[in-house]
C-alpha cells in the first residue's frame, strides 16, 4: 500500500477536535477503504466517552475526561511488572555501571517507541493499536497487532496469577506462624487465586473506563514503594557477610557484631564478599539483557490511555509517558541497587526470595510480601484492558457497546486463565516463548514499521533520517527477539531456568 496522501493527515487538539481547515475534503477510494468508521475504532469507548455535539466524529473526536495524574498512575502500573523483584540478581550479573547504562539505554528506547506510536496515531486520527495495523497493513496488520496483544497479556496475567497462587499461602502460612503447611482450604494456593481473582481482580476489570482504574494504580504504586523504602531499609540491618547458618539471624545479629566475628575468625574473603562489583560478565550477564529490555512494557495500554485522557495532545500524553518512564526507571534502579547491595553474589533470582532465607518470620518482609501480591493484583485489570479491545476490534468490530459482551469476555479470559495457573502451571514456559516473540514486536518492530508505512512520504521520504532510525529500531527487536528465544532453548536443553523477567 502506498503512503497515506498529506491531504489525509489529521492533527489532533485538544478533546479530540481537529483543527479548522485540516479536514480531508475527499479521500481516495482507494486509501478510503483501509479508514474505518469511527464508531469500529473505538467499540470499546462507545457509550461511556462523550462525543463533540458539534460535528460528527471523525476517528476518534471524542472527549477523553482521564486526568493526567491518573493517566501517570495507569501507564506507571502497566509498566511495574513482577520483575522488580528480579533486577537484584540482574544487577549482580552485570555490575552496578553496566546495568545503569542498560537500564538508561532502555528506558530512552522505551521512550522512543511510544513517540513512534503517537506520531502515527496522530498523523491518522487513530488510538488504537490494532487500528494503526489496519492502517499500516490492513486486516493482516491489525489481526497481527491483536493477536501479538493477546498473546502478551494474558502471558503476563498468568504470570501475575501464578505469584499469587504460590506466595499467598506462604504469606497466610507466616501469618499463622506454621512451619509447614496444612490441608485446610485457605492455605490451598488454587483456591486463593480463584477467591482473590473472583472478589478483587473481576470487579475491577468490570470498569468501562480504564481511567477509573487510577485509584487502585495508585494503590498499587504505593504498594510498591513500601517494598522500595523496606529494601532500602534492609540493606542496612542484614548483616555482610551472611553467617553460614542463614536462619533468624536478622533478629539475633547486628552489622557490627557479625563483622567483629568475622575478623576475629579471621577471614580473608569477608571483605572480598561485600565488595559492589561495577562491571561484570559472565555466562548469566546475557541472559539479563532481554529482561531488562521488556522491564518497560506498557505499549498496549499507551494508546487507551491516551484516548481518554483529558484534553488530549501528543505533547501531552509524551509527558505522561516519560514521567511514568522516569518514576520506574528511578525505583527500578534503587530497588535493584540496594537489594544488590544487600545480598551482593548470594542475591538469588526472586530478591524477597533472599530475605525469606534470612529471617522467613520477618514482620517488615511479610509486610512486603503482602504489598507486592496487592499490587500484582492491582495490576491485572490494566494488562486485562488492552485484550478486551483486541478481541472486541478482532470479533465484534461492527457492534454496539453491549454490558452482557463486556463482562462475558472478561469472565471468560479471567476464567480460562485461572484454569491454565490451577491445571497447567508449566505453560509459563509456553509463554516465556510467546512473550520472547511478542514483546519485542510490540515495543520494537511494530512501532518501526507502522511509523515507516503511516507518515506520508510528503512529509518524511524513506530514506529520511527518522524512517531509517526507525528501521534501525525495528531491527533491534529483531535481534532482542533472537536474543530471547535462543536463551530460552538454551535453558530448556540444558535443563535450567532462568527467573527475574520483567513481567
Amino acid at each position: 500500500m502506498d503512503a497515506p496522501l498529506q491531504t489525509e493527515m489529521v492533527e489532533l487538539v485538544p478533546n479530540g477536535r481537529h483543527l479548522e481547515g485540516l479536514l480531508p475534503v475527499g479521500i481516495p477510494e482507494a486509501d478510503n477503504q483501509r479508514v474505518e468508521d469511527p464508531r469500529q475504532s473505538c467499540v470499546e469507548s462507545k457509550g461511556f466517552l462523550q462525543k463533540s455535539p458539534s460535528k460528527e466524529p471523525h476517528f476518534t473526536d471524542f472527549e477523553g475526561k482521564t486526568s493526567f495524574g491518573m493517566s501517570v498512575f495507569n501507564l506507571s502500573n502497566a509498566i511495574m511488572g513482577s520483575g522488580i523483584l528480579g533486577l537484584a540478581y540482574a544487577m549482580a550479573n552485570t555490575g552496578i555501571i553496566l546495568f545503569l547504562f542498560l537500564l538508561t539505554a532502555i528506558a530512552l528506547l522505551s521512550s522512543y517507541s511510544i513517540h513512534l506510536l503517537l506520531k502515527s496515531s496522530g498523523i491518522v486520527g487513530i488510538r488504537a493499536y490494532e487500528q494503526l495495523g489496519y492502517r499500516a497493513f490492513g486486516t493482516p496488520g491489525k489481526l497481527v497487532a491483536a493477536l501479538a496483544i493477546t498473546l502478551q497479556n494474558i502471558g503476563a496475567m498468568s504470570s501475575y496469577l501464578y505469584i499469587i497462587k504460590s506466595e499467598l499461602p506462604l504469606v497466610i502460612l507466616t501469618f499463622l506462624n506454621l512451619e509447614k503447611q496444612t490441608l485446610v482450604w485457605y492455605l490451598n494456593g488454587n483456591y486463593l487465586v480463584i477467591l482473590v481473582s473472583v472478589t478483587v481482580i473481576l470487579p475491577l476489570a468490570l470498569m468501562r473506563q480504564l481511567g477509573y482504574l487510577g485509584y487502585s494504580s495508585g494503590f498499587s504504586l504505593s504498594c510498591m514503594v513500601f517494598f522500595l523504602i523496606a529494601v532500602i531499609y534492609k540493606k542496612f540491618q542484614v548483616p555482610c557477610p551472611l553467617p553460614s547458618n542463614l536462619t533468624n539471624i536478622t533478629g539475633n545479629f547486628s552489622h557490627m557484631e557479625v563483622a567483629e566475628k568475622a575478623q576475629l575468625q579471621g577471614e580473608p574473603e569477608a571483605a572480598a564478599l561485600c565488595t559492589p562489583s561495577y562491571f561484570t560478565l559472565n555466562s548469566q550477564t546475557a541472559y539479563t539483557i532481554p529482561i531488562m529490555a521488556f522491564a518497560f512494557v506498557c505499549h498496549p495500554e499507551v494508546l487507551p490511555i491516551y484516548t481518554e485522557l483529558k484534553d488530549p495532545t501528543k505533547r501531552k500524553m509524551q509527558h505522561v509517558s516519560n514521567l511514568s518512564i522516569t518514576v520506574m526507571y528511578v525505583m527500578y534502579f534503587l530497588a535493584a541497587l540496594f537489594g544488590y547491595l544487600t545480598f551482593y553474589d548470594r542475591v538469588e533470582s526472586e530478591l524477597l526470595h533472599t530475605y525469606s532465607q534470612v529471617d522467613p518470620f520477618d514482620v517488615l518482609i511479610l509486610c512486603v510480601r503482602v504489598a507486592v501480591l496487592t499490587a500484582v493484583t492491582l495490576t491485572v485489570p490494566i494488562v486485562l484492558f488492552p485484550v478486551r479491545r483486541a478481541i472486541q476490534q478482532i470479533l465484534f468490530q461492527n457492534q454496539e457497546f453491549s454490558w452482557v459482551r463486556h463482562v462475558l469476555i472478561a469472565t471468560v479470559l479471567l476464567t480460562c486463565i485461572n484454569l491454565l495457573v490451577i491445571f497447567a502451571p508449566n505453560i509459563l514456559g509456553i509463554f516465556g516463548i510467546i512473550g520472547a516473540t511478542s514483546a519485542p514486536c510490540l515495543i520494537f518492530i511494530f512501532p518501526a514499521i507502522f511509523y515507516f508505512r503511516i507518515i506520508p512520504t510528503e512529509k518524511e521520504p524513506a530514506r529520511s533520517t527518522p524512517k531509517i532510525l526507525a528501521l534501525c529500531f525495528a531491527l533491534l527487536g529483531l535481534l532482542l527477539m533472537t536474543m530471547s528465544l535462543s536463551f530460552i532453548i538454551i535453558d530448556w536443553v540444558s535443563g535450567n531456568s532462568q527467573h527475574g523477567g520483567s513481567h
